[in-house]
């Protein structure tokens, strides 16, 4: 009877878990000096995104409203549309080719870590 309790218990919290773990459909479309992330970044309902790498370093990211400046996280109600016409965006320095596969590391507040494969779309 314990046994099927405790396995009762951790099935619910490892669904749990499972419901948190962020995920996100990117791409990246070429803009002066760089690119803008455009997509949808899925995560928990009280998270926020701290951080995005590249291979040419950390991504800015931007609260466009009204005039874009630097912030120092994103907040993600759950689900986070970002590009060129939404309120945060984040811009990724570098050369880029339309077609071109480019790996991102986004960062939770929470810590956790998500590796994405974005491509390049054209501009």
């Amino acid at each position: 009877m314990r046994r099927a309790g405790l396995a009762a218990l951790l099935t619910v919290v490892g669904g749990a878990w499972a419901a948190r773990a962020p995920s996100a459909q990117l791409s990246l479309r070429p803009s002066f000096g760089g690119a803008v992330l455009e997509g949808r970044i899925v995560a928990g309902p009280a998270d926020e995104l701290t951080g995005v790498w590249s291979g040419g370093g950390r991504a800015r990211l931007l609260k466009c409203t009204p005039r874009c400046a630097v912030v120092p996280t994103i907040p993600v109600p759950g689900a986070l549309l970002v590009g060129t016409g939404t309120p945060y965006r984040v811009a990724v320095s570098g050369a880029f080719r339309t077609g071109q596969r480019v790996k991102l590391a986004l960062r939770f507040k929470d810590m956790q870590v998500l590796n994405v494969d974005a491509v390049v779309s054209r501009p």
